[in-house]
C-alpha cells in the first residue's frame, strides 16, 4: 500500500503542501543549490512526510537529461579501480549528481552494451576507462549529447575530456630504473593482456631493445586474470625458460608479489640475485619484505578530478585543458636496489 500511495502523490501535491510553486519543487529536486535554504528545508520536510518519490523518467524528459553520472570500469574487484571509484564518489558527495557504476569485465562488447544502456537513460555524463573502445562505442559516444571523461590513459584524440597517464612511458621509466641499478638480463611478466598491459610491455621492449638487452624468452605473458598465485606460476615459468634472468618488470603488483614469493620459495635472494618491480604501487608493495619497487599511479586523484571536471563542464565551466596528464612515479624500494 505504501508504494501505491507514494506513486499517487504528485509534485503539485508537494508544492501545495510546502506553499511554493511546482517549478520550485522541481528545481529543489534537480538543482537544490538554486533554492533558498528556507524553501528547500520546507520542501524536503513535505517530501519526507508525504513519501513523495520523484519519477526519474519524467525528470529526464523535462530536463533533457537525468542527474546520473555513469561510470564504466573493467573491474569492481581490482584495487586499482576501487581506488578510482573512491575518488569519484568523494567528488560526487553532497552534489546533485548520482553515480551509477557499470562493470565491463574487460570485454569491449560488454562495454558497448553498457554504453548503450546508459545512453538510453539520458545520463548527464559518462566516465569511461581507457581509450580502446570499439568503433561502434566510439561512434555512440561521439554523437551522444552527454559529456564524457576518459580515464586511466591519455592520448591526443579524446572523445571529449580525458585524465590519466602514459602506460608506455611509465613502463619505459621502470625499465630504465632496472638497468640503472645494474641489471643486464631483464624480463617481463604480464597477465590479462588488455591494451594497458600491452602498452606496458611495449615500453619494456623499447628500453630493453635500445640497450641491446631484449630477449623474447624472458617475456612471459598469459591472457588469464592477474592474481598473486599466477605471479608465482609465471615466475616459475620464466626461471625455467631463462634462469639467467636477473630482473623483472611485472605489469601489476599482484604478479610482483607472487614473483617475490616464488623467489623466496626457491631461496633466490631479492634483490641480491634478482630484482623485482611492480606497477600501480598498491599498499602491499611497501608492506612486503623486502619492500617492492613499483610504478605509482594517482588513481584516487584520477577519479576525483574526473568527476570534478565533468561536474564543472556540466555547469558550463569548460576545462582549460581537455586532456590532463597526471604522470606517474617510479618508487624505488629494496627489491631493486643493489649494493
Amino acid at each position: 500500500m505504501k508504494n501505491k500511495r507514494n506513486i499517487s502523490i504528485t509534485i503539485a501535491d508537494v508544492a501545495r503542501e510546502a506553499g511554493v510553486s511546482a517549478m520550485t519543487v522541481s528545481r529543489a529536486l534537480r538543482e537544490p543549490e538554486r533554492v533558498s535554504v528556507k524553501s528547500l528545508s520546507r520542501i524536503r520536510a513535505v517530501i519526507a512526510r508525504l513519501g513523495y518519490l520523484p519519477d526519474p523518467a519524467a525528470q529526464a524528459l523535462a530536463a533533457g537529461r537525468t542527474n546520473v553520472i555513469g561510470v564504466i570500469v573493467p573491474s569492481v574487484t581490482n584495487n586499482v579501480f576501487a581506488d578510482v571509484m573512491r575518488g569519484v564518489y568523494a567528488a560526487a558527495e553532497d552534489s546533485r549528481w548520482q553515480v551509477q557504476l557499470g562493470n565491463s569485465r574487460y570485454s569491449p562488447l560488454e562495454e558497448e552494451r553498457l554504453v548503450k544502456t546508459f545512453l538510453s537513460q539520458r545520463p548527464a555524463g559518462l566516465i569511461i576507462s581507457g581509450i580502446d573502445q570499439s568503433d561502434e562505442t566510439r561512434a555512440l559516444l561521439r554523437t551522444s549529447p552527454c559529456r564524457i571523461v576518459q580515464i586511466m590513459e591519455i592520448s591526443d584524440q579524446p572523445l571529449d575530456m580525458m585524465i590519466g597517464f602514459s602506460h608506455l612511458e611509465a613502463a619505459r621509466a621502470a625499465t630504465r630504473h632496472l638497468l640503472a641499478m645494474g641489471y643486464t638480463r631483464p624480463g617481463f611478466l604480464g597477465a590479462r593482456l588488455d591494451p594497458r598491459t600491452q602498452r606496458r610491455l611495449a615500453g619494456f621492449r623499447d628500453v630493453a631493445a635500445a640497450a641491446g638487452l631484449l630477449e623474447d624468452r624472458r617475456i612471459v605473458t598469459t591472457p588469464q586474470a592477474s592474481t598473486v598465485t599466477l605471479g608465482g606460476l609465471l615466475m616459475a615459468d620464466l626461471l625455467s625458460r631463462a634462469p639467467e634472468t636477473d630482473a623483472i618488470l611485472c605489469n601489476n603488483d599482484d604478479l610482483a608479489l607472487g614473483a617475490l614469493f616464488e623467489c623466496q620459495r626457491r631461496g633466490i635472494a631479492v634483490p641480491g640475485k634478482i630484482g623485482i618491480c611492480g606497477f600501480n604501487d598498491l599498499e602491499m608493495m611497501a608492506a612486503a619484505h623486502p619492500a617492492i619497487s613499483s610504478v605509482r599511479t594517482h588513481r584516487y586523484e584520477m577519479g576525483e578530478r574526473a568527476m570534478r571536471m565533468l561536474a564543472a563542464a556540466l555547469d558550463a565551466s569548460e576545462p582549460a585543458e581537455p586532456v590532463v596528464d597526471l604522470g606517474f612515479e617510479v618508487v624505488e624500494r629494496q627489491s631493486t636496489l643493489r649494493p
